[in-house]
């Protein structure tokens, strides 16, 4: 089975029989043998490439959940180990991901040296169980799901410029004022868009319009601590920038609700000693600098215990 699914990951029989490793030949035999066992063919093979038939699919997905509850329970077997081990697989928002949790990680290393990280930056959902990913991150609110989320902080969507700028222009007192004011947009395409406030519990939006847009927040950012206007980026992006003074929060009552960041992993993988010991590090770090701490900003008290959707 374990052969079976590295060779469909791997997506040939020599690639699967490398990384192993194992002769071509055995690999072969293992899924003749497989195929023989349950009287269908699985694979389609040629020289060059392999196909899954509507079977081999249905295998496959079903393989890769039996091989994770069998890690697991070597897992769980290994719980009293004192120092957690093996590969962590990790996905988290691009953003997020590059800016808060990157940088946590050479320490984490530091101290599980029998453990090893690989971090995903996607902007998408993603599947912990068919992707073989341990630990999701994600930012907003959840739909209900079987998984375990542990809320780990919350991050505003701030409203920020440089003093200099501020200075030449004024500082806009309102959502509304904003229309008059260079904004750095962030967009995949030149044009107006909409940043939403709230104020006595009602939402709006205002569209806003400026010279330069981007799909990178690190260049509008930079853009605004040089004066070029006004920035909207989430709260960890210009924390430090606003903590140094080379950005100014601004419409700050008028805020949306902060959005809560959780992460999520399978309920079997609750006991995890890889798991809990990056969950635990993850939470110890996010109370010392979380993710809605900007100047004059509140994070909300992280749960010490495990919430459940669903």
């Amino acid at each position: 089975m374990n052969v079976f699914v590295r060779v469909v990951e791997a997506g040939s029989l020599s690639a699967a029989a490398r990384a192993i490793p194992m002769s071509l030949t055995s690999v072969s035999r293992h899924l003749s043998a497989l195929e023989r066992q349950f009287g269908m063919q699985l694979l389609r093979r040629t020289t060059r490439a392999i196909a899954l038939t509507d079977e081999g699919r249905l295998f496959f997905e079903r393989a890769k959940a039996i091989l994770a509850d069998v890690d697991e329970v070597g897992a769980l077997l290994s719980a009293s180990r004192s120092e957690p081990t093996g590969r962590l697989r990790i996905a988290a928002p691009t953003l997020l991901g590059g800016t808060v949790i990157a940088p946590l990680l050479p320490r984490f290393l530091a101290t599980y040296a029998e453990m090893s990280i690989e971090l995903l930056l996607i902007d998408r959902t993603v599947n912990l169980v068919e992707e073989d990913i341990q630990l999701a991150i994600r930012v907003g609110r959840l739909p209900d799901s079987t998984l375990i989320a542990r809320k780990i902080g919350d991050v505003r969507m701030i409203v920020c410029a440089a003093p200099a700028y501020l200075e030449r222009h004024g500082q806009p007192l309102v959502p509304d004022a904003l229309r008059d004011h260079d904004c750095l947009v962030f967009s995949d395409r030149p044009g107006s868009v909409d940043w939403r406030f709230k104020s006595a519990g009602t939402r709006h939006s205002v569209r806003v319009k400026g010279r330069l847009w981007a799909n990178a927040l690190d260049v509008l950012v930079g853009a605004a601590i040089d004066g070029a206007g006004i920035v909207r980026a989430p709260s960890w992006q210009v924390a430090d920038d606003i903590e140094r003074g080379r950005l100014r929060r601004i419409l700050q009552e008028y805020e949306p609700t902060p959005a809560p960041v959780h992460a999520l992993f399978e309920r079997t993988r609750r006991t995890s000693p890889s798991v809990r010991a990056f969950l635990d590090y993850l939470l110890e770090s996010m109370r010392a600098a979380p993710l809605a701490g900007t100047a004059g900003a509140t994070s909300a008290a992280i749960p010490q215990s495990d919430s459940y959707k669903g």
